[in-house]
């Protein structure tokens, strides 16, 4: 185990304990990451930092019931992806209404001008499933574990190794 999840852990019993002051610092330690993994869901600063904001009102309540103190990250970034995923479905719900009384927005950001790469593989990973974008930003950008994602995402391991492999695979042959 490595000394981040210790001292995260130690911050929960800490707050468990009525130390209010272990929340500021969980706060400060994840606010900004937790922030930047509703923004991959949203890409919408705001719109994520509100979700973060209502998924830290949840941490709150139910902090003092985690069972593994040592599960902090991979419980509070679960609550933040639910909360996304949430977002998302209600948002494509108000775009559907929306599109059937033609009143439908086009408000899409034009892609910012970067080098020609970047730009090819954003655009594959675009096209791989929901799903498999999601193991490979939480591998790759985020740094998790499989079995972290698996916990995050509520997934085997299985799946979640079998999502990593299709989305490699399905990008070698979208970039060739």
């Amino acid at each position: 185990m490595n000394t981040t999840k210790v001292f995260d852990a130690l911050l929960v019993l800490q707050y468990q304990s009525g130390d209010k002051k272990a929340l500021g610092i969980l706060v400060k330690r994840y606010h900004g990451k937790l922030c930047r993994h509703s923004y991959w869901f949203v890409k919408d600063v705001d719109v994520s930092h509100d979700i973060v904001q209502d998924s830290w009102s949840i941490i709150l309540k139910k902090l003092n019931t985690i069972r593994d103190a040592n599960a902090f990250e991979c419980w509070a970034m679960r609550i933040v992806t639910r909360k996304s995923l949430d977002f998302l479905k209600k948002e494509k719900n108000e775009r559907r209404k929306l599109k059937a009384y033609g009143l439908e927005r086009n408000d899409e950001e034009p892609y910012m001008d970067r080098a020609n790469e970047i730009k090819k593989l954003n655009s594959a990973i675009g096209q791989l499933s929901q799903n498999q974008q999601i193991v490979l930003r939480l591998f790759y950008i985020e740094d998790y574990s499989m079995h972290e994602i698996s916990e995050i995402l509520e997934i085997s391991i299985g799946t979640v190794k079998s999502r990593l492999y299709h989305a490699r695979e399905k990008l070698k042959v979208i970039l060739k």
